[in-house]
């Protein structure tokens, strides 16, 4: 028997070692897309904290990543999202803001996993 689907947050480096390049960041943004995308396939529902709180960062008038108005909102709306997920996966490097999502999904209960295989033997 199928379980239900799952909301997964998924959780990867953002700005962890792109020295603040825009185009590095981007990058990690897609790989958090991209496994996004397979967690969907897998027939569960993919959340990014960055789809949250990227908009919202820019309408509270944010200049630069990690100003003030940035750090109010990126990882407390991840972790607000998280509260209402069932589970998170953690890819990609070394990351600060990722191993705090796995911290507080832990803290809360929520599943984690390291894997779109692990996830997908549930499915």
């Amino acid at each position: 028997m199928k379980n239900e689907p799952m909301m997964i947050l998924v959780a990867g480096p953002y700005r962890s070692g792109t020295d603040g390049d825009p185009v590095r960041i981007a990058a990690n943004v897609q790989a958090m897309t991209d496994a996004a995308l397979a967690v969907y396939r897998l027939g569960h529902v993919p959340m990014l904290g960055e789809w949250l709180a990227l908009p919202l960062i820019e309408a509270a008038g944010s200049e630069v990543v990690g100003d003030a108005v940035f750090e109010e909102i990126f990882h407390p709306s991840a972790e607000r999202l998280l509260a209402m997920c069932d589970a998170c996966l953690r890819i990609g490097g070394p990351s600060a803001g990722a191993d705090r999502m796995v911290s507080t999904a832990r803290q809360l209960g929520k599943q984690v996993f390291h894997s779109l295989e692990k996830i997908a033997g549930m499915s």
